[in-house]
C-alpha cells in the first residue's frame, strides 16, 4: 500500500510555549485560536474523546470541559453537536474517497485498485479509533438520525467505487455477467470491511482490521479465489 491513510490532524500549538513568558499574572489570558484552528480543536477533542470506553453519549459539557472552555465558545463554531459529528464525517469522506480517487487514477489493474479501496479504508480506521466509532455506528446511536443515513451513504459510494473497478476487471476476464458479478463482489467485500470496523471497535480496539488481510482479499476478490 503506497497511501498512508492519514489521521485526525492535530491543531498547531507551536506558539503555546512561550504564552506564559511574556505574561503578567494581571494580563494574563488565554491565547486567542487562529482562524479555524479551534474548529479544529473541537474536533480533535471530540475525536479523541470517542475513543474512550463508555464514549456512546459524550455531552457537549464534557467537551467542553475537556478544551477548557465554555459550551458557548463550543456554538461559536458549531451550530450544535449534531454538526460536530458532521465535521468528523466530512473528515472521513473526503479523506477516504481522497485517497480512493488517487489510486483510480494511478493504478492500472482494476483488481489491484480494488484491493487498495479495502486496505486504505481499514488502515484509516486503525489509524483514527475514535472515528471508526462513526463510521460504524456505535458513536451515532444517540445522536441525529441523519448522520447514521449519511454514514450508511458513505459505504454506499465506497460499494459503488468497488462495483466500477470490479465489473472492468469482470469484462477484462471475458465473464458472460459483469455487472451480476461486480454488483455481488463489492456487496460481499463492503460487508468484510465494515464487519472488521466493527470488530475493531468493539474490542475495544485490539482487532486490527488488517488482520490476515492478504490472505482475506485472496478469497474476496475474483482473481485470487481457488
Amino acid at each position: 500500500m503506497t497511501n498512508a491513510a492519514p489521521e485526525m490532524p492535530t491543531p498547531d500549538d507551536d506558539t503555546l510555549a512561550t504564552a506564559a513568558a511574556a505574561e503578567t499574572p494581571e494580563t494574563a489570558t488565554r491565547k486567542r485560536p487562529k482562524p479555524g484552528e479551534r474548529r479544529v480543536q473541537i474536533l480533535q477533542a471530540l475525536a479523541t474523546m470517542l475513543e474512550q470506553p463508555g464514549a456512546e453519549r459524550i455531552t457537549t459539557a464534557a467537551l467542553a470541559a475537556r478544551l477548557e472552555v465554555s459550551e458557548a465558545a463550543l456554538y461559536r463554531h458549531f451550530a450544535s453537536k449534531a454538526q460536530m459529528f458532521e465535521g468528523l464525517i466530512e473528515f472521513i469522506e473526503q479523506t477516504v474517497f481522497g485517497l480512493v480517487n488517487q489510486v483510480g487514477e494511478r493504478e492500472a489493474d482494476p483488481l489491484v485498485r480494488c484491493r487498495k479501496f479495502v486496505t486504505l479504508l481499514l488502515q484509516f480506521g486503525e489509524k483514527n479509533p475514535g472515528m471508526t466509532r462513526v463510521m460504524v455506528g456505535d458513536a451515532l446511536v444517540f445522536e441525529n438520525e441523519r448522520l447514521q443515513q449519511r454514514m450508511n451513504l458513505f459505504f454506499d459510494k465506497f460499494e459503488s467505487s468497488l462495483r466500477q473497478h470490479l465489473r472492468e476487471a469482470a469484462v477484462l476476464t471475458g465473464t458472460t455477467t459483469p455487472t451480476v458479478d461486480a454488483q455481488a463482489d463489492a456487496s460481499v467485500i463492503t460487508a468484510f470491511c465494515v464487519g472488521r470496523l466493527q470488530r475493531f471497535a468493539r474490542s475495544g480496539f485490539k482487532r486490527s482490521p488488517g488482520e490476515s488481510l492478504e490472505h482475506s482479499l485472496n478469497l474476496l476478490l475474483p482473481g485470487g479465489r481457488l
